[in-house]
């Protein structure tokens, strides 16, 4: 069976049919070609299918696509509006806190959210907003310096 829904993706308003049966990741890979957001473990525990609805990180492999209806959806595509990076991804890159890759989409939506509603987390903080997030290549050190050097940039532009 399917359903309307209206949505907000990426800053962009759309109004699609969608299979009432179908998981948000599978609706935005298979249906939408975006990409960025992976398939990971399928169970909701490895974070690399994070996207933020309305705001906060949710893992998209756990929940349907009808539940963005009247909702606003970010996925890594949505970081930025132009060809350039975001601040958060070009850090990732500054840090190397990028290896396999697999994991970055959703790391990177897990730290927008933080800092979205903390701009200077400790570290403490980072690590606990990142903690639904696997990876199995960088030991997080330098995600979390990434994430830190963010909000220190966002402090020194704020004096």
């Amino acid at each position: 069976m399917e359903q309307t829904i209206r949505f907000i993706l990426n800053g962009k308003t759309h109004s699609l049919q969608v299979d009432t049966r179908m998981l948000l990741v599978d609706f935005l890979r298979d249906s939408l070609g975006l990409l960025g957001t992976k398939v990971g473990c399928g169970i909701g525990e490895c974070g690399a299918c994070t996207v933020l609805l309305d705001g906060e990180p949710v893992n998209s492999c756990l929940i349907l696509a009808i539940t963005i209806d009247d909702r606003q959806v970010l996925t890594v595509e949505g970081l930025t509006a132009s060809d350039e990076l975001s601040g958060l991804q070009q850090s990732f890159i500054d840090v190397g806190a990028v290896q396999c890759g697999f994991c970055t989409p959703g790391m990177l939506l897990a730290a927008k959210a933080l800092l979205d509603r903390n701009p200077s987390p400790s570290e403490q903080e980072i690590r606990k907003a990142i903690s639904g997030n696997l990876c199995r290549c960088t030991g997080y050190e330098k995600i979390v310096r990434a994430i830190e050097q963010v909000a220190r940039s966002k402090m020194d532009s704020a004096r």
